[in-house]
């Protein structure tokens, strides 16, 4: 990983952005409206590429359609950031076809989460760019108005705001850490593993959130982060919502406490360790920079961006 990531050029109202389907199709088409009409209501313009509609599996198009479709918004400079329209699963298999030498030659904020997370830490890690962790085009639909006023602020270059979440839980406070911010949806991070497309953790911010999985799953692959050495050397770790994907919010809770339980069994020591993050599947799911670094200040239950640990083009 570069000391020094690369931070795209921020967006000014009237630039447009590209939206495209990385992996899965888009079930509810109505959340693809809503969300359309948010972004064109902030001011900007959107171009879609490649098929969004339902249809039979799990994959919008071919691997090397969707990979194409992501190379032409990115070479169309007219595209000044590119939007995940949802995530589902099928970014996994892309990575192999991606060019990172077109990403490194034209930098831009690729945003998105769940499996999206695939993309993000692959073009921090082998292109040395930074995107930003945040909602898709289809949860804008649902997102609160935080969630939606951070995503804009970061994709306009504005970091200053520091992250100072109502209900955080602390799990462990350890004074303050620093590092790079990385991580994402837990399930997708377990998959890279052992590939090519791995990379070093020390030293580094990891986020961690996760949907619709059961507690055996869970604590099978945290359990796995930990046996690979992945929690051991971390500057801190921030959890998000892990939820149970239904509407029962006690069910909810009750999954994020065991998950918070086992992560404490596992954790390395002496790095800050913060949970309720806003960050994941539900309403909340504040816009994070994978790639810049940021500060835990565990006093205060603040995390600050810090900008000035990357390179502006």
């Amino acid at each position: 990983m570069s000391d020094r990531p690369i931070l795209p050029p921020r967006l000014k109202r009237g630039d447009t952005i590209g939206l495209l389907c990385p992996a899965g199709p888009v079930r509810e088409m109505q959340h693809l409206q809503v969300g359309i009409r948010l972004i064109t209501d902030m001011g900007f313009k959107v171009k879609v590429r490649g098929p969004v509609e339902p249809r039979d599996g799990y994959l919008v198009d071919t691997d090397a359609q969707r990979a194409d479709n992501l190379h032409a918004l990115w070479s169309d400079e007219e595209v000044k950031a590119v939007l995940a329209i949802r995530g589902g699963f099928g970014c996994l298999r892309l990575i192999d076809r991606l060019d990172m030498d077109l990403f490194r030659r034209h930098p831009k904020f690729l945003v998105g989460f769940s499996d999206v997370t695939v993309l993000l830490n692959g073009l921090l890690h082998h292109a040395g760019l930074v995107s930003l962790h945040g909602p898709v085009a289809t949860s804008l639909a649902r997102s609160d108005e935080q969630s939606v006023v951070s995503l804009f602020a970061q994709l306009t270059g504005d970091y200053s705001d520091p992250l100072k979440p109502k209900g955080l839980e602390i799990l462990r406070s350890s004074g303050t850490g620093r590092g790079r911010l990385i991580g994402g949806n837990l399930t997708s991070l377990v998959h890279l593993l052992g590939t090519s497309w791995d990379s070093n953790w020390d030293d580094c911010i990891l986020l961690l959130e996760d949907t619709n999985e059961p507690l055996y799953r869970l604590d099978r692959m945290l359990t796995q982060l930990a046996l690979a050495g992945r929690l051991e050397r971390l500057a801190g770790l921030l959890l998000g919502t892990f939820d149970t994907g239904t509407e029962d919010r006690q069910a909810t809770l009750r999954l994020q406490e065991a998950v918070w339980v086992r992560v404490m069994e596992l954790v390395g020591p002496e790095y800050p360790v913060w949970a309720a993050f806003p960050v994941g599947h539900q309403e909340e799911n504040q816009a994070l920079p994978i790639g810049m670094e940021a500060v835990m200040e565990s006093g205060t239950g603040t995390l600050r961006l810090l900008p000035q640990s990357v390179d502006a083009v």
